[in-house]
């Protein structure tokens, strides 16, 4: 049987015990038993160094272990890049330290491609588009976080693929709007030149002997490359039956085609001192309104004279046979004593006798000027004649007055009654209604008592609404009464409710619009502003759901043309409401947006419209640039 290590004799069982003291000491700083320095014996990634007068050996920085037999790696990347790099950044270990370097699309900040983050390096965005021409002809360049994506410029259209698109890795490209040959019209012909690129209009207009109703005539080449449909839609041309005209009769025959002409005659007692009357079948499929008429043969008033004190007398020379005429009659009258009331008065008298006669009631101690004229439609020479009343007693108070409005809102009472002082008291009763509001109503009423002898009363009336005011005497054994209507004029409408923005090279918010309450007047059409309206929409034109309107679009939203918006320019966007009332209009107006720099899209709005009178929209930009 043999024997091992420890069967020796006692000098070889010493030896290894030996060796490992000496280890021992050595790591302690202390050479071994051989003299051997323990220095000697540091791994290659440690250091020797000394410490508390013993030397020892210390793993290098970014190695662990124990200094003599292990020294590994340490992995500073190990927590992830963005957390030792920091963002956009991927993270590379090294024996002993770590590198970073930037992800495509970013640089950093000390402008090396690698760096330790200890000296506040970053990885901060590359802008691509610095770069000219980078998405080729027509191209537009968009910088994106570590990318960019390429657009197609305003007349051009991707084709080969979608947009966006990145020039080295898609088939797309952008070519320039062509939309060829515009559509043919029945009937119709495209008038002078044009053009197949994007903005482009073509007008057309119908052959002779034809009309076209609508008469929108331009199609226009769209940003889809295609033309819009026209809507010219051409009708061989009929005007129908003439019109007929007032006091006058159609003769002879006539061709209701395009240049036929109608012929008319006045009727007995009426004459055409222009000349004939005719009336011609236009290319509108309408015939034209002459500007001759049948007017009445003239009726000469002379020798107006005065009878019985109140009575008027006069004769009248006309051509007429039995010329039942009706004449108006009006008096004014004013005493010598300047503060009372001046008597004003309006008489109608109707008759076929050749010398007329009537009897007015007029006040004693009167200057009165009494003016007699044939009502219309007749021709006359009026005739004046003035006189003074003479004094007599103060008259009967009958209780009759008369009415007149002034400021819209206002009445004027003048009393017949010469008894100046006597207390007199009126009832009115107000009714109001809107035919466009089927439940509305306005009514009132009240006492008013006064001694004066031409009161004014001034009412509450609501705006935009007809008003039957009947106002009584009280207090009068007759107790005369007196009607009379009054429309009130639209107020302003309420202003839109918007708020404003301000856009830089970017898309507008979208807009709500609220319903305007119509306690103003009814909403109608949007008018005209400074600068150019884009779109003017009808209230009856207004859906009851939501309205979408993108901003230069190249529509006709009534008779304006949504145009887009033009490059490097400032644009301020303006809605306008408006109500309309017998004639007479009140605006309201916002500012919603400005925009600024209008280069990089179209800009978009919506609006939204409720009920069948809504909101009307009307968007106007002013430029503040030039254009």
């Amino acid at each position: 049987m043999g024997r091992g290590p420890w069967d020796a004799g006692p000098s070889r069982r010493l030896l290894p015990l030996l060796l490992l003291l000496g280890l021992a000491r050595g790591a302690a700083g202390a050479p071994g038993p051989d003299g051997l320095d323990v220095c000697a014996t540091c791994h290659e990634h440690a250091t020797c160094q000394q410490r508390e007068g013993k030397k020892i050996c210390i793993c290098n920085y970014g190695f662990v272990g124990n200094g003599r037999t292990q020294c590994v790696d340490k992995n500073e990347c190990q927590f992830g890049a963005t957390v030792v790099c920091g963002n956009h950044t991927s993270c590379h270990n090294t024996p002993g330290g770590f590198y970073c370097i930037c992800l495509e699309g970013y640089r950093a900040t000390n402008n090396n491609k690698t760096f330790i983050p200890n000296d506040g390096t970053f990885c901060t965005d590359i802008d691509e588009c610095e770069v000219s021409g980078l998405c080729r002809h027509g191209g537009r360049c968009v910088n994106t976080h570590g990318s960019f994506e390429c657009y197609c410029m305003d007349g051009y259209l991707p084709r080969n693929g979608p947009e966006p698109f990145h020039p080295t890795t898609d088939a797309t490209s952008c070519t320039e709007i062509d939309c060829g040959t515009p559509p043919e019209v029945p009937d119709g012909y495209i008038i002078g030149n044009y053009t197949s690129r994007l903005g482009s209009q073509v007008r057309y207009a119908c052959r002779e002997g034809f009309f076209s109703v609508p008469e929108d005539t331009v199609s226009s080449c769209t940003a889809l490359g295609t033309w819009e449909s026209p809507k010219l839609h051409c009708q061989e041309i009929n005007c129908g039956n003439p019109p007929e005209m007032r006091h006058a009769i159609l003769v002879g025959n006539h061709s209701s085609r395009l240049g036929g002409v109608a012929r008319y005659v006045c009727q007995e007692g009426f004459e055409s001192p222009g000349g004939k009357i005719t009336s011609v079948c236009t290319e509108k499929g309408t015939w034209t309104e002459s500007t001759l008429t049948c007017t009445e043969i003239l009726t000469k008033i002379n020798d107006v004279s005065l009878f019985n004190d109140t009575c008027v007398r006069w004769q009248i020379n006309s051509r007429r046979i039995n010329p039942k005429i009706s004449y108006v009659i009006s008096i004014k009258g004013q005493r010598l004593d300047p503060m009372e009331s001046v008597h004003e008065e309006t008489v109608n008298l109707t008759t076929d006798s050749r010398t007329p006669e009537v009897c007015l009631a007029l006040y004693p101690g009167t200057n009165y000027t009494v003016n007699i004229s044939t009502a219309p439609p007749r021709r006359s020479m009026p005739a004046v004649i003035g006189f003074q009343t003479a004094e007599d007693d103060l008259l009967e108070d009958d209780g009759s007055f008369n009415i007149s409005i002034f400021n819209e809102t206002c009445l004027k009472l003048n009393r017949r009654s010469r008894k100046v002082g006597s207390e007199h008291m009126y009832q009115f009763t107000v009714l109001g209604q809107r035919w466009y509001l089927a439940n509305f109503s306005h009514a009132t009423s009240f006492n008013f008592t006064t001694r004066e002898q031409v009161p004014v009363v001034c009412l509450d009336l609501y705006p935009t609404t007809d008003y039957t005011v009947n106002v009584t005497l009280l207090r009068s054994p007759k107790r005369h009464s007196v009607q009379i209507t009054i429309a009130t004029p639209p107020a302003e409408p309420p202003l839109p409710e918007v708020e404003f923005f301000t856009v830089h090279r970017g898309p507008l918010p979208r807009l709500r619009l609220r319903k305007a309450k119509e306690k103003n007047g009814p909403i109608s059409n949007a008018s005209d502003a400074g600068g150019y309206v884009a779109a003017e929409l009808l209230a009856k034109d207004v859906p009851d759901d939501a309205m979408e309107i993108p901003v230069g679009d190249r529509l006709y939203y009534g008779e304006y043309y949504n145009a887009p918006l033009k490059r490097g320019s400032d644009y301020c966007i303006i809605l306008r409401i408006t109500s309309e009332w017998n004639k007479v209009r009140r605006h309201s107006c916002a500012v919603w947006a400005q925009v600024k720099d209008s280069s990089l899209m179209l800009l978009q709005m919506a609006g939204v419209g409720l009920g069948s009178l809504a909101v009307v929209i009307i968007l106007t930009f002013l430029s503040f640039s030039a254009v």
